[in-house]
């Protein structure tokens, strides 16, 4: 955490001692109590308060996020401490993160390939059982792929133009490209989130009826997620625009936040190819006939 002292003659950032980091381990330690007192129906003297600890942690780990966001953003904005040899670690830093990210796909694409390839071995007898040794599992209704997966896609797809002419508009130094292209972005990010909600809302299928509908909503939910996160990203990039923050020469946290909703892009481009599209390939379709 920054506390106002003068930059050093020299192009690292000695970060000052912070109390988020152990603030935020605390209230991350209440917040996963919480959900699994609630998720185990636990109590303490007969009072189910595991949902009230878990929202007061989450709660809590907001409020580091946004204090300790907000002084990164003074350390950037107002002392000069992100130099350019500072600013080349957190962009390895970033792209990293987002590795992390491709990996943590990659097992939810694995555990549906792996079940939607093997679907007859003998050594998964309990498979075979459920599925019908065929994929997917048989009598399993599926979502018409080029109904709302489809609409989705191009709503996704567009948001990455937009989400691009705002980044031109800001290394060209235009500062209304860059808002308007961060308000069409954040708009098409909240209308594919209600799409999807909506579709989830329809869905033929449960969770728990089919390996089908586990693998599906694991991808898929997790996917909607991020693009949840990606959406506040660049509303936060937008407050700070708003701000006067961020210039054609420094502007970390919207470059971030771009790269993040482009990654978010591919993902669902997967995502609709080999689960929405070559994954009900078929199979009776929501719907028809």
């Amino acid at each position: 955490m920054a506390d106002g002292h003068a930059k050093p003659n020299h192009d690292y950032h000695l970060v000052d001692p912070s109390p988020w980091p152990i603030v935020g381990s605390f209230f991350a330690f209440i917040t996963a109590v919480g959900l699994i007192m609630w998720m185990k129906s636990m109590s303490v003297g007969g009072l189910h308060f595991g949902p009230y600890l878990g929202g007061a942690g989450f709660i809590g780990l907001l409020y580091v996020m946004a204090a300790w966001w907000a002084d990164v953003i003074k350390e950037a904005e107002h002392e000069g401490f992100h130099t350019r040899v500072v600013q080349i670690s957190h962009r390895y830093g970033m792209i990293l993160f987002i590795a992390s990210e491709v990996m943590f796909f990659v097992a939810w694409f694995w555990a549906f390939f792996d079940a939607s390839l093997f679907t007859n071995e003998a050594i998964q007898q309990a498979r075979v059982e459920f599925t019908g040794g065929q994929w997917p599992p048989k009598g399993t209704e599926v979502l018409n792929p080029f109904h709302l997966p489809l609409l989705n896609t191009l709503i996704l797809l567009t948001s990455g133009t937009t989400v691009t002419w705002a980044h031109h508009g800001l290394l060209h130094n235009d500062r209304s490209a860059l808002k308007n292209g961060l308000i069409l972005t954040i708009i098409l990010g909240a209308i594919f989130t209600c799409v999807q909600a909506y579709e989830y809302s329809h869905a033929p299928f449960g969770f728990k009826d089919s390996i089908y509908g586990a693998t599906f909503f694991m991808a898929t939910g997790f996917h909607g997620f991020h693009v949840l996160v990606g959406t506040i990203f660049l509303f936060v990039c937008l407050m700070r625009a708003y701000a006067g923050h961020f210039t054609p020469t420094h502007h970390l946290g919207f470059e971030f936040a771009a790269w993040y909703w482009h990654f978010v892009d591919v993902v669902w481009l997967f995502l609709f190819s080999c689960i929405y599209v070559w994954g009900s390939w078929g199979a009776v379709i929501e719907g028809a006939g």
